[in-house]
């Protein structure tokens, strides 16, 4: 059995999560790189956001790896700060997005780059979910990682579909639109862990 099926009571893992993590890690940093400079030169709310949560994703996967062979209790810790950081990572983005609503410039993103580099980084995460697929089940903290990559996944076919509504409508609309739903999507993650987290605690080993 791999890591995942140990709860977090138990602090062995999979050697090769370790592997895996690493190399998602790697994925989500290049990632981050590519869609937040496409995202400045664009003009797009939709994948500054995605972008940020590539950023996220990377520093996430780095805790994870720091976690692995640590007790209970730090575990525990890591799945926490996790969910507390995409919370963050929601408000900021929500706020973003209502304040560019709110100014109204008028400059309308460009859709061509906005769908081109969303299909860039969904085949990025969809090559990570592929890697994370045999580990999606877990505590907390294990759970988290899997839940950051589904929600890449999901995101990016948001911003495509924002790209493409853009070229049609030729409005910056549909990019702001897909800017705050990613917000949602990154707190209701959050507050799933933060759930699932709080459930692990109350258990007896915690007593």
């Amino acid at each position: 059995m791999g890591c995942c099926d140990n709860d977090m009571g138990g602090t062995g893992f999979d050697p090769g999560y370790k592997k895996v993590l690493v190399a998602v890690l790697v994925i989500n940093a290049l990632m981050f790189v590519v869609e937040a400079t496409s995202g400045v030169l664009a003009g797009s709310r939709a994948l500054q956001a995605d972008a940020l949560d590539f950023f996220s994703d990377a520093a996430n996967y780095g805790l994870t790896l720091w976690a692995l062979g640590q007790s209970v209790l730090w575990r525990l810790r890591a799945a926490r700060i996790k969910a507390y950081s995409l919370l963050v990572l929601g408000g900021w983005v929500l706020a973003d997005s209502v304040a560019a609503m709110i100014a109204g410039d008028g400059r309308v993103p460009g859709g061509v780059a906005i769908t081109g580099i969303g299909a860039l980084a969904l085949t990025a995460n969809l090559t990570s979910l592929a890697l994370l697929m045999r580990y999606r089940r877990g505590d907390a903290n294990i759970r988290s990682v899997w839940l950051c990559s589904r929600n890449d996944a999901i995101a990016n076919l948001a911003v495509i579909g924002a790209g493409a509504a853009v070229l049609v409508a030729g409005s910056r609309w549909p990019d702001l639109i897909v800017a705050v739903g990613l917000a949602g999507l990154f707190t209701h993650s959050a507050l799933s862990i933060l759930r699932q987290a709080h459930q692990e605690a109350r258990r007896p080993h915690y007593a």
